[in-house]
């Protein structure tokens, strides 16, 4: 838990520093350990560095108010080791949570990010996520955008 809990301190750091308070990036190894208690846990080696992670879950539990489809999967905690970006390493986490998404037998995938992480949306829209609505985690300082994905169109 302490390495996976450090990555992702290393992953969200550049966030963090430019205001956007993502939990990832300060929670407590028992944050970490609830967090991947929701869901599979994949974990990314290069040699024996953890460079690497993504959590999945299907169904999603959204709370309430909460603007995703009833029954859509879910990821969080996708995070790449700061020297490995640019390798196509978060596109691979990525591509590996729509299809685990998809095989637990969900067809849309819904997340959110930080509206004001706007070069993150843009990296999700790219790959064929759409704003749906917006949400306020009181873990975070910022408004979310909700983005949505239908995995069957693939």
């Amino acid at each position: 838990m302490e390495q996976l809990t450090g990555l992702l301190h290393r992953a969200y750091a550049d966030h963090a520093t430019a205001g956007r308070v993502f939990f990832a990036s300060y929670q407590s190894t028992q944050d970490t350990a609830y967090r991947l208690g929701k869901g599979e846990c994949w974990v990314a080696f290069r040699g024996d560095a953890m460079v690497g992670t993504v959590t999945v879950a299907d169904p999603f539990v959204a709370p309430a108010g909460y603007p995703a489809p009833v029954g859509s999967g879910s990821f969080w905690q996708l995070a790449v080791e700061p020297s490995q970006r640019g390798t196509g390493l978060g596109q691979r986490l990525l591509t590996l949570a729509e299809e685990r998404i998809a095989a637990l037998g969900c067809g849309q995938v819904v997340i959110d990010t930080s509206s004001q992480a706007t070069e993150l949306v843009g990296w999700y829209r790219r790959r064929g996520y759409l704003p749906v609505g917006t949400w306020r985690w009181d873990v975070t300082n910022y408004e979310s955008v909700v983005l949505v994905k239908d995995l069957l169109a693939r």
